[in-house]
């Protein structure tokens, strides 16, 4: 299996004072034939969480396209944040779009704490 690849969005380096309070992670499921497709329409919304000043990271990429597999992971200051990331027309459309055709297994985890660096 290929690793997945990605070029995550992420506003972390020039927002180094906003902490997570929200962390947005797992898989949607969605038809293999359309697994490029999805994660690419996806990733186009990176530009609009990236002028949200909650979002710390977002990230879509391929896990597995022969299990239909993306993997998610988000990062938001507030659950303000991300209703707002979520209330934008592209962002919506999105959702509409792609709702109907995928099984989501993305969860929410709220009040994220103790952020702290895995080598430290």
């Amino acid at each position: 299996m290929d690793p997945p690849q990605d070029e995550a969005a992420t506003t972390a380096e020039t927002q180094p004072s906003v902490r997570t309070a929200l962390i947005v992670a797992g898989r949607p499921f969605v038809p293999a034939g359309d697994v490029e497709t999805f994660v690419a329409e996806s990733q186009a919304t990176y530009p609009i969480a990236a002028a949200n000043p909650g979002n710390v990271l977002i990230s879509f990429c391929v896990e597995d396209a022969t299990l239909e597999a993306v993997t998610v992971l988000e990062q938001w200051a507030s659950q303000e944040t991300l209703d707002r990331h979520l209330a934008t027309p592209d962002v919506m459309a999105l959702c509409a779009k792609w709702t109907p055709y995928m099984r989501n297994e993305v969860r929410q985890a709220r009040r994220a704490r103790n952020e702290r660096d895995l080598r430290a």
